[in-house]
């Protein structure tokens, strides 16, 4: 039996870096295969739908679209950078330990959609090269995300996955992450990443500047003005060639130019290319078509050269912050002992907050509660949830058990600290190549029985695999905010390796040393 789940998860990895489909139905084929194969009962199979922390990302998906529509955002990024041209270390000083600030609240994304081209169309306004800010910007929200338990859904589904270890057996040592409990490590991490990037992106980022074309920027009278569109996994057309597809029929836009990997196709080249994810093209649109498409899953991100969204009243704005300040600090206090028997059969943790924000910001339209299905992010989901019924057939099989006992077998003297390294790169490497979340879900199980096999707390193995599951700098495809900056910025695969890889290193480096001090063994 572990013989064949190793074969199936080996299948779905070479799957998922292949990208033959989207994450989540690798990984939901993969949970059917066990449940058909007798390895998963109906009950385990669906037990990830289920989980407080697959919920939790969901709702967390709309309360950061309601932050994202307030306007408040934009704002700040207003007063963040000068009316002035400055140089690029002061632009980085004042924008990524504020955006680290941020994604340590919301969600990664929608805050990299809406600073991505603000940032372009400044560092353009201002004759500065956008690829020094632009790779900046996603590593903040990444180094946000490591400091707690919301900052990214990677923390959520290690935390809900702890909780159900901690429920079925109480003496085994696991328990959930405390609102803040990652910070401990997380602030080192920000910190450190922060200051390299402040003194290397002079010499590993890029200098690259668009090249203008006049007439597109010319506001005129015509109805139609410059648009960047980020294909997203949804998109209709994807591995579909551009003269085989009639954008402008589909979309009222004309399709001027694809951006790829360093790379702006155009003309002949562009007819013959086929559309991938992550591709930036460049449109020719109007109002209808920002309208119609600006909030679609087909795109990551779709932004113009102008500032055209209509925002809330002041009054809404300030009642968008208060409710996302008692979200957090109701979550935080929750936690403390004193509450746990104020309202006996009720816990205020994130997910009971999160639950009570969402509905007060749905029924005061702060996002469009209509097409509430269209900013929930169903991939993710789908892909957390299978992937705690592929975590429990990897226990379940005896295939975890296997493989922590060929590890821990092959390190004797300092064993913890040795295999927590072990469990840390293989995280990293994982993540690098697939989604996230998967990364920590495969890794989950067999880091709870190489504790097991040590006799050692699990903690220390838990809090690394959030940090590795987040730390993608190395390559675009690893996380969603590389990908969309990387088409904005019209980065090469080889800018993100050369400025990420010796940053993945120093937070390696960093958490085996830190965690063990925090999260004894």
């Amino acid at each position: 039996m572990a013989t064949f789940v190793t074969i199936i998860v080996i299948l779905m990895l070479i799957a998922l870096t292949k990208e033959i489909l989207r994450p989540g139905l690798i990984l939901l084929s993969g949970a059917i295969i066990f449940l058909c194969a007798g390895i998963l009962t109906p009950t385990e199979m669906l037990e990830g739908f289920s989980n407080k922390g697959m919920i939790t990302v969901a709702l967390l998906f709309l309360v950061s679209e309601g932050v994202r529509r307030s306007g408040l955002l934009e704002s700040l990024l207003n007063w963040l950078l000068p009316n002035r041209k400055c140089m690029v270390l002061g632009a980085q000083i004042r924008m990524m330990p504020v955006v680290s600030f941020i994604s340590a609240f919301l969600n990664n994304t929608p805050v990299v959609v809406i600073f991505a081209p603000m940032i372009k169309r400044w560092a353009e306004r201002h004759k500065m090269a956008p690829t020094k800010l632009l790779i900046p910007l996603s590593f903040a929200t990444i180094f946000g995300g490591m400091c707690t338990l919301i900052g990214t859904s990677t923390n959520l589904v290690v935390h809900g996955m702890a909780l159900d270890v901690a429920a079925a057996n109480p003496e085994s040592g696991v328990r959930g992450l405390s609102m803040f409990e990652l910070g401990k490590i997380g602030i080192f991490i920000a910190l450190a990443g922060t200051l390299y990037i402040w003194l290397v992106s002079r010499f590993l980022l890029p200098e690259r500047r668009a090249k203008r074309d006049e007439t597109l920027d010319d506001e005129g009278l015509s109805p139609y003005f410059p648009v960047e569109a980020v294909i997203g996994a949804r998109f209709p057309a994807i591995n579909r060639r551009v003269r085989d597809f009639d954008f402008k029929e589909k979309y009222g836009a004309t399709l001027m130019e694809i951006k790829r990997a360093g790379r702006t196709l155009v003309g002949k080249e562009l007819k013959n290319v086929r559309f991938r994810e992550g591709d930036t093209l460049c449109l020719m649109a109007d109002e209808t078509f920002i309208k119609n498409w600006g909030d679609s899953s087909f795109f990551l991100m779709v932004a113009d050269s102008h500032n055209r969204e209509q925002k809330m009243s002041k009054g809404k704005q300030w009642f968008t912050i208060l409710l996302l300040l008692i979200m957090i600090l109701g979550a935080t206090v929750g936690e403390l002992p004193t509450m746990s028997g104020l309202v006996p059969g009720m816990k205020f943790d994130m997910f009971f907050f999160v639950c009570v924000t969402t509905v007060i910001m749905a029924w005061t339209n702060i996002f469009p509660a209509r097409k509430y299905t269209k900013i929930i992010s169903w991939d993710i989901l789908v892909t957390i949830a299978s992937a705690f019924a592929i975590s429990k057939a990897m226990q379940n099989s005896g295939m975890a058990d296997n493989v922590a006992s060929w590890a821990v077998g092959l390190s004797h003297e300092h064993g913890a600290y040795v295999l927590l390294g072990v469990v840390y790169l293989i995280t990293a490497v994982a993540t690098e190549l697939m989604t996230n979340n998967a990364a920590a879900a495969l890794a989950f199980p067999i880091a709870m029985s190489i504790a097991q096999h040590l006799g050692v707390s699990p903690m220390p193995f838990i809090v690394s695999i959030c940090i590795a599951a987040s730390a993608s700098f190395c390559t675009p495809i690893g996380y969603q905010t590389n990908l969309i900056v990387q088409g904005v910025g019209n980065y090469r695969f080889s800018d993100f390796v050369k400025v990420g890889l010796p940053l993945s290193l120093i937070t390696m480096a960093l958490s085996l040393w830190l965690i063990p001090i925090f999260w004894p063994f």
